[in-house]
């Protein structure tokens, strides 16, 4: 099952999705997270062929536009990744490549963009952005303290993120928040995909920019599972259905390369994730203006 939701007729809907042929059925309910948590309860919503209507790929918003608590995310969770990164030179705070616990980080929500929106390069802080590709764990039962044994009990579904990175900031400040928390550097969608539909064993990630290739690796590669990342975070937060975790990112960000490769405006990076689907986000540079 995919969870979207849908501008129509100027208002935010939550809705099922049917990808392939582009139909949608609308919930009775408020907003996603309240169909979130309904449908982790065990609701099952009436789809009947004669209710669905066709949407354009434009009318997809970010699934989860207000989300209860700040956007959690981890940093350094592929092998390959935290290598990159450690030799980098924007590894400020490190001791070693292989982190012995989860870097939890967080973005705010204002952070969020849709599946399609722009990404932007805000003045001052434009010179060294940066794309993530990453997969998102969207939480469907509230818990605090979850045992790794029972976590994926918490789980709703799965979303793909672009944890996009002013990585000047993230050196500097020798923290990520201010780095990462920028307006609009999270870009989010297309939907959310119910777990049962998706094998995590070796999910493939990609993440391609102008139409290269740059990320390209699987979950096989991550350093601490999803189980023990909702276990880690837990023990600190209460998590609530429509949090998000984002669980890292794989090798072949702009920083792995001699010189980095950093976003400029006109580019358009694409995010992809086996089972999910994509999001296509171009880089609009912001023009300061006056007041």
């Amino acid at each position: 099952m995919k969870l979207a939701s849908l501008s129509i007729d100027q208002r935010i809907r939550p809705a099922i999705v049917d990808q392939e042929h582009m139909l949608y059925w609308p919930l009775d309910k408020t907003d996603a997270i309240s169909a979130i948590s309904d449908l982790a309860q065990g609701w099952t919503p009436q789809l009947d062929s004669n209710r669905a209507s066709s949407f354009r790929r434009d009318q997809l918003l970010a699934p989860l536009p207000s989300p209860p608590h700040n956007i959690m995310c981890v940093g350094k969770n592929y092998h390959a990744h935290a290598r990159e990164f450690h030799r980098s030179g924007f590894d400020a705070t490190a001791d070693s490549d292989i982190p012995a616990e989860p870097i939890v980080f967080t973005k705010p929500s204002s952070a969020i963009s849709g599946p399609n929106d722009d990404i932007p390069l805000w003045p001052g802080i434009d010179e060294s952005v940066d794309y993530e590709a990453e997969l998102a764990v969207v939480i469907g039962r509230s818990g605090r303290m979850i045992p790794r044994s029972s976590a994926m009990d918490h789980v709703f579904g799965y979303t793909i993120v672009n944890d996009v990175t002013a990585r000047d900031l993230q050196r500097k400040h020798k923290q990520w928040f201010l780095g990462k928390a920028i307006d609009g550097f999270c870009p989010m969608g297309p939907w959310i995909v119910t777990k049962d539909e998706i094998d995590l064993g070796e999910t493939r990630i990609t993440c391609r920019v102008n139409g290269e290739l740059r990320q390209n690796a699987t979950t096989a590669d991550l350093i601490f599972d999803i189980p023990t990342l909702i276990e880690k975070i837990s023990t600190s937060v209460s998590l609530a259905p429509g949090d998000i975790i984002a669980t890292g990112t794989p090798e072949g960000v702009g920083i792995g390369f001699t010189p980095p490769q950093f976003l400029k405006e006109g580019d358009v990076v694409a995010c992809a994730i086996e089972g999910i689907g994509s999001i296509v986000n171009r880089v609009k540079r912001i023009i300061k203006t006056e007041k």
